[in-house]
Formats: C-alpha cells, structure tokens, sequence
C-alpha cells in the first residue's frame, strides 16, 4: 500500500492496528469514497509486515449487482476453503455449505439455510483450530443477505478463537453502520473522517504528479470536502481540462465520478433537474431568489430532491446540497445551452453587480462590449470592497469578452487585471496580462503601465531591473507623469540595491517630474522614498523635510496606499529616533484602517514595521504573533524571513533566530536586495551573539563585519546601523579582540551628530564598557556600563536595558562584586520574563547560576581571579600543547589575539611561561571534578592553584560542534 493512498489515515491506520490486536474486530464506515477499503486492505498489509504468519485470510468484496444474488458473498469468502476441509463437515451442514457454494444440489428439505449457518461456523472453527484466522469483509453494504445472516450467526458464536474480523462498509454522512452485527461482538466501528485540506493538497499534488493553480487546488478542496476519491478524480479532470473556477462552478468533473453521485438525481423530473441546475448555478441559493429567477415552484421542486438527498431547504429558505460534489455535478452534467440559460435567469434576478456581473460573463460566453464594461464596473467595485482576486477576474473577463475591434479597451482592461493581480499577490497573473499588453499594443503609455507591473512583480528583487526601467523611459519620453513612474522606481531600486545617492537623484527628478505632470500620488511616493533614503544616509533632518512635503500633499488624500506609505514612514523614523510608543500606536492604528482593503505588499510592509515596533518595545509575545502573520502572507520572501528572525532573537531561542536569519539573508542575496540584506546579517549577528560563547561570537563577527562593510559601501549612517557596530564590537570583544573593538567603536562614533539617538549612545558605551573589561580594567568599564544603563533607564527600551544590565552584572561578577552582580542580574532577568524575552532570560539566569557557584565555592575558601570564556579555552587549549597558531585557528581569533590574552592569563594565574600555566591546567583538571559537582549547572571551575576562576559556558550554550561552523 503506497504511502499517496494513506495521506492522512497514518494515525487511524496505527489506531486500527491497536484495536485489532486488543478486540475481535474493526470496522471502518464513512461515506464513498472516503478511505475505508483503502484503510482495510493497508490494515491488512500492516498485520503482514507486523506478524509474518497472519494465518488464513478470507475476503470478500462484493459490488452493489451483487447484493440481489444468493450466497454470493460466501463464494467469494470461501473460496480459497480447501475441499478436503468441507469433507470433514456433518453431512447435513456439508451438502448445504456445498449447495449454496454451488458445488452440489441443494437438499431437498427445508432446513438448508439453518445448516449452511452450522457449516459456516464449523468452517471457521476447524480453521482457527490450525492458526489465526482474518475474515476481511469490504463494502459490507452489498454483502447479500444470506450471507449476512451466516456470519452473523457465526461470529456470535466465535469467543474465545483466534479469529478475527477486518470489515468496511458505506454510510452516509452522519449516519451509523447497519451490517455491525455481520462482525463478532465487541467489534471497534472507526469511523473515517474527512482529510484536512492540506492533506486533500498533498494527495492531489501527489497522485496526479503535478501542482494545480491555487484557485483550481483551493476549489477541489471545497469541492471534495475531504473526500479523497473526490480529490484524486478532481484533481486528474482539471489537469486535463484546465478553466477558470473563480465564476461559479466550472470546475470540471468527469463523468464516471458524475455517474457515481447522480445516480438517483438523474430519475428526477425534467422540471425539477431544472430548478436543481438553477440551484446550482447560484452563489447563495434561497427560494426567494430561484422565485425572482422565474421558477414558478421551487419548493415542490427541492421537496423531490430533499425525498433523495441531493438538497436540502431550511425554515429560512436558504438551500445547500448535502455534499458540495453534487452541486458541481448537477451543473457539470447539464448541456451548456440549459447552463446558459441558467446564469441569464439568474443575471436578472440579482441586483448585486459582482455576482450579477459573474452571471452575465457566463450568459453571453463570447465577445460584448456591453458585457466587458458592466464586468469592468464590477471589477472596480470588487476592488473598493477589498476583494482583490475577484477584481483581478472581473476584469480578465472583461478583457476576454472585449470585441476584437477595441484593442485599446482590451489592453487597459488587461492592465487594470494585471494591477488587481499584483494586488491579490497573483503574480504570474499579473505578469502574463502585462506580457500580452507589452507584445500587442502600439501605446508607449499603455507599455509603460505594462512594465510598471513587471516592476511590481519583482517584489525585493528589483537589482536586474534597470534594463526594464530604461526602456520603460525611452517609451515614457516627453510624458513627464510617466517620467515620473519610472524615476520612482529607479529609486526604489537604488534603495534596495544600496545605490543612495542614484536612488535621491531618482526620487527627486520623479518628484519635480510628477510636480509638472500634477500627479501628486507619484509625487508624495517619491517624496516618502527620498525621506528614507536620507534617513538610511543618517540624515534625519533632510528625512524629515522630505517627509514633511510629502504630509502635507497628503493632506487632502483618501486614505490609499501612499498616505499608508507616509504613515509607515513617519513611525520608522520615529523608532529610529527612540519614539517607540509613538511609532507602535501609528502602525497599529494603520494595520486596522487598511484592513483586508489593501495589498499584499502593503500588508507585509506593515507587518513587518510593526514587528520591528515590537521588538524594540519589548513587546516579545505580540512580535512573534506578527511575524506568523508575515509568514502566512509570505513565507518566503526575504522580509517575512527577516521578520521572524527578529521576532525569534527577542521571544523565541536562539538557534531558530540563527537558522530564520540565514534564510533571510539567503533570500536577500536571490533578491539582489541589498537593504533587507543588511538587516537579515544584523539579526544573524544578534542570534548568534544571544549564546554568549566564542564560537557565536566568531558567527556573529562574520555577519556583521558584512553588515558594516555593506553599510559602509552604501554610505549608510542610520541608527539601527550604529546600533549594529555596537554588536559587532562586543563579539569581538568576546573573542579578545579588544583593539578591533576599539576601532569599531571609534568609526561608529564619528558618524554620531547632534542627531543620533540615546539608544546609540547607549549601545557604543555598553561596547566601551565591555572593551574596558576586557583589557583589564573592569572598575572603568562598570562605570561605563552603569552610565548606559542610567541612559535607557529614561528611554522605552527594555530590550536594550536587559542586554545592558547583563553585560553589568557579568563584569560586576568578574569583579568580586556579587552584591552589586545580584541586583543587576535579577532585575534583568526579572524585565526579560515579564517581556517575554527567552533568550535574554536565559541568559540572565546563566549568569546567576555562576555568581552562585561562585558563592559556593568562595565558601570553599578557593577564591581568585576569574579568566573570562574566552581566556579560560585559550589556557585550557594551551596547557594541552597547543602552539598559538592552533588556537587561533579553534576559536576563530588572530594569533595577535591569542598572544595578547596569554598575556592576561600569565597575570591573572600567577605565571611566567606555557609550561607553568600546563601545570596550573593539569591541577585543574585534577580538582575540577569537585568543584563542577558543587556548582551544579553554573559552569564555573576553581583551580585550587594557583587560585584562579574559569568561566564556561553552561551546557546549554555548547549549541554546535566546530566542526559544523561555517
């Protein structure tokens, strides 16, 4: 049994397993085509894998002709009967079992079903007597009804053999199985349940070796409803025959599978198939509407069909089919003329333009003009409604219905599909349309809308799109509003590619270009790109000008996308300059208004600002919440993956941070998107920081030196980049690598102005402190480190506060000042729980855990100075022989570094020489059994000579091995 034909069933296939060895018997029911011969015969393949010697097997599985003929259930079952076992039967009960067998006459006296019964059951009781016995019983609804009656007879009398039964049988939805008593007692009904539509989705992708479009697979699933027989013979017509199924219910469905499902409704009066295809062909069908649409009696007519169950009507009218399959079969097996008429009687009695739009387009399936602009019209009030798929085939309808001789109508119809499209997220619909308009039409205006939808359609991906761009100016030449498209998106592109300076050059020529052209939608979308552009330049006061302009065009605008844009604008900037109460309250207040009404991009953007909002306001729980909602609206693309990157730094652990910032960053550099590059090597660097060990921070190092040279190749000067610089520096920091710190510390510092933000400040002193530790002078750095803290003490930021606080209390630890460690850390790990910061948390609670093996082992009366992680695997990799050069290259540092923290080590232990500090290692090891024993988890080793104190990282920091790094 293939694993496509189980798609679903693994568990109830595992549950079946476990009731047949506990019970006599399993019966799976549900309705056709559901899965219970497919889960009967796979049971029985199970049992074979499981106990190589299942014993005698007996199966019958008779068909619906069969139920009228005699004992021919029994045929089947006892076929594989050897004769010399029937010899062994009473000769009364043998020459009945033989007659119905049709192996002999029939007795002539009247008791021969009375003694086919005793057969039957002595049958099965010499069979069970030579091993296990399995009566495999399927479609037990058209077992006849002799034999229905000998196995139940005999079943009952079967306790305590080792026979069992394995039976299936069809109900309606709903209803109870009616054959239980053809299997012994105690016998499990399973009932079959209906597959997820994820399930319904492998199974179709699957068993027809092929993906449909999302539409097609999302109307199998209705269609289906979890029938998988449904599913599969779905899913082969519309490879077939593929056609929209957005208008009604065109989805095709073959005709075997129409046979198997209209049996019965196909006797049903001319009249009333009549009224059942009107049904069909409705949306919300209702006997008020089948009355407005001409039907003179359509209750009389649906009572004929409820007496079948086809359809059913409720105390309100509303009328619903009992399965969705029968719906889509009453319309498929009509005539086209009959379906015709069907949607013209319901596009008069509909008022609705949409629905009434959908009926006509199918009424008149050819060219119209009158049709074309009344789908147009519905098309367009599609998309005010928000409903952007429906506006997208609205108006390709309307572009196909559109006469020949109006080529310029059919291609704005076309690129008014294409638009809808990008709207909805359909790109490949939108490209095809644009295609098609780029090829057929001589209007350099109507190809430049078709290349502003190929633009669209690139998505992140805009760095080959300069060509596109240039030829959309050369079309565009001497129309200044279309000028002033193009420009806009040559600046986006140079955002996104790091281009700043092309990017201003664009945006402002698109601004004076649509000035001229009185376009004021481009010009505020120009405005707001050049407003970010300066701001990533680290030119807040040339953003805010921008920014400001642009508000004010805005003033009078209905709300649409670029006002969202604006207001997107203005709460980053804001969060950029620390104002993250105000920046959270605008995002939500624009996530609400823009509801289902706005795009796909449009919503993403928001998702993902607001997760940055949250992130920096702490809000751990709610950002990892809104980056779901970017995955489910885009899982793929570079900023969902930088979203839940971030969300996973602040709420979730650090190695799915770590592997979310990898993807970001892999997607990125697809896209060519410098900009969301720059953000996914930051995340990465901070996921791989939240370890708190060298080999993370050697990751982090190699991601945000790109970050800084890609910042710097972009002449980048933004906060959230200095920010960056102040993580890079406390990886290196954490390496050893002081003077590199140094040197990152002192660039950042040239780009900060009267401008830059408290929490840059605060962040490069939190470097500046951990740097002055490092070196040596842990009384410096405290100071430094405290200053920081009193700093974002005053600000919102309780993210930043947390990291802050840790790196205090992690050099007031090294420091011997427990007291002051233990306020710091407990409010740090205190802020961190509250907000829902994991990572943080954890780390928060390590530290505590080696100021209190510290404590203990101070009790000891084995104090000394502390070796930070770094300076503890130099001493330990040295003492066992390793040259310099070696440890470099294990901890991912120079020999420089290794060099300068020997020097630190021979201080801090007491020594003068790399066999001194061997020995000093080597006692160690002796005594450090003990010590990590009394310390439990805090990670911490005393040398009992010459006095010193090793940090390690606890185990559950040890994430990789090194020989997995990259």
């Amino acid at each position: 049994m293939g694993a496509r034909s189980l798609t679903g069933r693994r568990a109830l296939l595992d549950a079946a397993r476990a009731e047949l060895t506990a019970r006599p018997g399993v019966l799976f029911h549900g309705p056709t085509g559901i899965g219970k011969s497919t889960l009967a015969a796979a049971l029985m393949a199970s049992l074979g894998a499981h106990a190589p010697t299942v014993g005698t097997v007996l199966h019958c599985s008779p068909a619906e002709e069969d139920a009228r003929l005699p004992f021919v259930g029994l045929i089947d079952l006892f076929a594989e009967v050897p004769e010399s076992l029937l010899e062994t039967l009473a000769p009364e009960p043998r020459a009945a079992l033989r007659a119905a067998l049709l192996h002999g006459p029939e007795p002539a006296d009247g008791r021969s079903r009375l003694a086919v019964r005793v057969a039957v059951l002595d049958v099965l009781r010499a069979l069970a007597a030579t091993g296990p016995v399995v009566l495999v019983l399927d479609d037990l609804q058209w077992l006849d009804e002799l034999t229905a009656e000998a196995l139940a007879f005999a079943v009952r009398r079967l306790g305590g053999l080792n026979v069992r039964v394995v039976a299936a049988e069809r109900v309606a939805d709903g209803e109870q199985p009616e054959r239980l008593r053809c299997c012994p007692p105690g016998t499990t009904e399973l009932p079959v349940p209906p597959l997820t539509d994820d399930e319904v989705a492998d199974l179709v992708s699957a068993g027809i070796g092929a993906d449909l479009p999302p539409e097609m697979l999302r109307a199998i699933q209705d269609t289906a409803a979890g029938n998988p027989l449904y599913a599969l013979e779905l899913g082969r017509a519309a490879l077939r025959s593929p056609a929209s199924v957005a208008f009604g219910p065109t989805l095709p469905v073959p005709r075997r599978l129409r046979t198997l499902v209209l049996d019965q409704a196909r006797t049903l009066p001319e009249k009333v198939r009549r009224t059942l295809l009107v049904t069909s062909a409705a949306a919300r069908p209702s006997l008020t509407l089948l009355r407005a649409a001409g039907l003179p009696e359509p209750a009389a007519d649906l009572a004929e069909a409820e007496r079948l169950g086809v359809a059913t009507t409720d105390a309100c009218g509303t009328i619903r089919f009992r399965h969705p399959l029968l719906r889509a079969a009453v319309y498929a097996d009509a005539p086209a003329n009959s379906r015709r008429e069907a949607h013209a009687l319901l596009a008069r009695a509909i008022t609705e333009p949409v629905e009434q739009a959908r009926h006509l387009a199918h009424a008149r399936p050819h060219e119209d003009e009158d049709t074309a602009r009344t789908l147009m019209a519905a098309a367009e009030c599609a998309r005010r409604d928000g409903a952007l798929g429906t506006a997208c085939e609205l108006a390709g309808l309307a572009a196909r219905r559109t006469p020949g001789d109006r080529s310029a109508d059919r291609a704005d119809r076309l690129l008014a599909a294409a638009e809808y499209a990008c709207d909805a997220g359909r790109l490949e619909e939108a490209g095809d349309a644009a295609e098609t308009v780029l090829a057929e039409s001589g209007s350099a205006r109507r190809r430049v809308r078709a290349r502003l939808v190929l633009l669209r359609n690139a998505g992140q991906a805009l760095e080959g799109a300069h060509t596109l761009i240039q030829k959309g100016l050369r079309d565009a030449d001497g129309d200044p509003e279309a000028e002033a498209w193009l420009h806009h998106w040559a600046a986006v592109r140079g955002l996104l590619c790091g281009e700043l300076e092309e990017a201003a050059r664009h945006a402002g020529r698109a601004a004076r270009q649509a000035a001229v052209a009185g376009d004021t939608e481009t010009r505020i979308g120009a405005l707001a790109t050049l407003a970010r552009v300066r701001s990533l330049g680290g030119e807040p006061v040339a953003a805010d000008v921008a920014l400001e302009e642009a508000l004010t065009l805005a003033g009078g605008a209905d709300g649409g996308p670029q006002s969202w844009r604006l207001i997107r604008m203005r709460a980053i900037l804001a969060l950029d300059s620390d104002r993250v109460t105000e920046a959270g309250e605008q995002v939500v207040e624009l996530l609400a208004d823009i509801g289902e009404f706005a795009g796909v991009e449009e919503v993403m953007a928001t998702l993902v600002s607001l997760t940055r909002i949250q992130v920096r306001a702490g809000h751990c729980r709610e950002a990892l919440h809104t980056a779901a909602r970017c995955s489910r609206a885009q899982a793929q693309a570079a900023p969902a993956l930088y979203a839940a990157a971030l969300a996973a730094t602040a709420g979730g652990t650090a190695e799915e941070a770590r592997q979310l910032a990898e993807q970001a960053v892999r997607a990125s550099e697809a896209d060519g998107d410098r900009l969301f590059l720059l953000r996914a090597l930051a995340v990465l660097g901070q996921a791989e920081l939240l370890a708190g060990d060298p080999q993370g921070a050697a990751s982090a190092v190699e991601a945000l030196q790109r970050a800084r040279e890609l910042g710097a190749a972009m002449c980048a000067a933004d906060p959230p980049l200095l920010h960056w610089y102040g993580d890079l520096a406390e990886a290196l920091i954490l390496l050893g690598e002081t003077d590199e710190a140094g040197a990152v510390v002192r660039e950042a510092y040239a780009r900060v102005t009267g401008h830059t933000p408290g929490s840059v400040l605060a962040a490069l002193e939190r470097a500046e402190g951990l740097r002055e530790a490092g070196t040596g002078r842990a009384k410096e750095g405290a100071a430094r480190l405290r200053a920081a803290v009193d700093r974002l003490r005053q600000l919102p930021l309780p993210m930043d506060l947390v990291r802050t606080l840790i790196a205090l209390g992690a050099v007031e630890r090294r420091s011997r000042r427990r007291s002051a460690a233990r306020a710091v850390l407990g409010e740090a790990l205190e802020t961190a729980t509250r907000i829902g910061a994991a990572p943080l948390a954890a780390r928060a609670r390590d530290e505590l855990s080696r100021l209190d093996a510290g404590d203990r082992s101070g009790e000891a009366g084995a104090g000394g100075p502390e070796l930070t992680p770094t300076e503890a695997r130099i001493a330990e990799l040295v003492g066992g022989g390793a040259t310099n050069r070696e440890v470099a290259a294990k901890l991912f540092i120079s020999v420089k570094t290794v060099e300068g923290a020997l020097s630190r080590i021979y201080r801090k232990v007491g020594v003068r020489s790399r066999t001194a500090l061997a020995h000093a290692m080597a006692v160690a090891l002796i005594t450090s059994g003990a010590a990590i024993a009394d310390s439990g988890d805090g990670g911490q080793v005393k040398l009992s000579e010459p006095g010193v104190m090793m940090s390690q990282p606890s185990r559950t920091q040890t994430r990789r091995a090194d020989d997995t790094r990259r």
